[in-house]
């Protein structure tokens, strides 16, 4: 039998970016808020024995200018949660993300990610563990279905019996999962969008903060969805075209400033990539999320060949990002 559910705060934000694996560390989260600094950021799914086993600073530091940052969690044993989470709450994480949705076989050998959908009572009982365990908000992040539990009355149940365990959140990626035939990458894309189901979701549970993601790749979709749903959470066109967040702010946020240049990112991001260098690490692994920064303008491909050819070399610092920023500008 679950605990009387906590009281819960929100954070109710109508654009993020989606935690995807091995794209939103800690250096694409940097990068990002020299784009925006109102976006809902999420760290790459982290897995609750990494955690309590692992290096944490390693897995869970990240730069104060990250706020606001959520850190989202791979588990399934209530205990093991609530533990990370309070290690959420302490490191200074704004909030913690349960995931029901990633479909790989690594997250289905160890019973979490997507096959936890087909296990209602199990998430209940673990974010109800979670919620009595800490002061920031606790959500899922989760399919519209699995397998052959792709009923819409499948996925109301699932939100309604995690909903009476005290989670406010919820982010719903509008494609169901197949656990067994397709890739993670194919997940992604084989199983059609069903925004409505969605929408009607938000209809069916008004009281709860309801998320959209999947496809979603401009900003007048987002306006549009923004119509039926609370939040829209945008994943791979924020790796592959950062520089669509650039209106973000003052476009959802109410924010006046004026939106900074291609130009002006790279200069702010000189400083953060001189520290991390003098530490040693390599400049192409810090690069790598601003490869896409001129996506679709004149000069985009001298700027990429310029740091691939360049960013791997021994020694290599912040003066081959101001090289390939002079082939971009006029």
């Amino acid at each position: 039998m679950l605990l009387s559910p906590v009281p819960q705060t929100r954070l109710e934000h109508p654009v993020s970016v989606a935690p995807m694996m091995e794209r939103t560390d800690r250096h694409f989260r940097y990068f990002m808020r020299q784009i925006t600094r109102h976006t809902l950021l999420y760290t790459e799914m982290i897995t609750t024995q990494a955690i309590l086993h692992g290096d944490k600073g390693k897995l869970l530091d990240f730069s104060p200018e990250e706020h606001p940052l959520v850190l989202q969690l791979g588990g399934d044993h209530p205990q093991d949660l609530a533990t990370c989470a309070q290690i959420a709450q302490d490191w200074g994480y704004d909030g913690v993300n349960l995931n029901v949705g990633c479909p790989s076989s690594r997250v289905q050998d160890g019973n979490f990610g997507a096959c936890l959908m087909l296990q209602p009572e199990k998430v209940a009982r673990a974010v109800a563990a979670m919620i009595e365990a800490v002061q920031i908000p606790v959500s899922v992040k989760h399919r519209i279905g699995v397998d052959e539990c792709d009923r819409y009355q499948d996925l109301r149940r699932f939100v309604q019996i995690v909903s009476e365990a005290g989670c406010q959140q919820f982010s719903v990626h509008a494609r169901k999962a197949w656990l067994q035939g397709l890739s993670p990458k194919e997940n992604r894309e084989v199983p059609p969008l069903q925004y409505e189901t969605v929408h009607r979701l938000k209809q069916e549970f008004p009281h709860l903060f309801i998320e959209i993601n999947g496809g979603i790749k401009t900003l007048a979709e987002v306006q549009s969805q923004l119509q039926a749903v609370d939040g829209v959470m945008i994943g791979r066109a924020a790796y592959d075209t950062p520089y669509l967040f650039a209106k973000v702010d003052q476009m959802f946020y109410g924010q006046l400033d004026p939106f900074p240049s291609r130009s002006e990112i790279v200069q702010r991001m000189l400083p953060y990539l001189a520290t991390w260098v003098r530490q040693g690490v390599k400049l192409n692994s810090l690069i790598r999320p601003m490869l896409q920064l001129f996506a679709g303008q004149p000069g985009t491909k001298a700027w990429k060949r310029h740091l691939s050819e360049n960013a791997h070399l021994p020694g290599a610092g912040v003066d081959v990002v101001e090289a390939a920023l002079a082939k971009v500008q006029p």
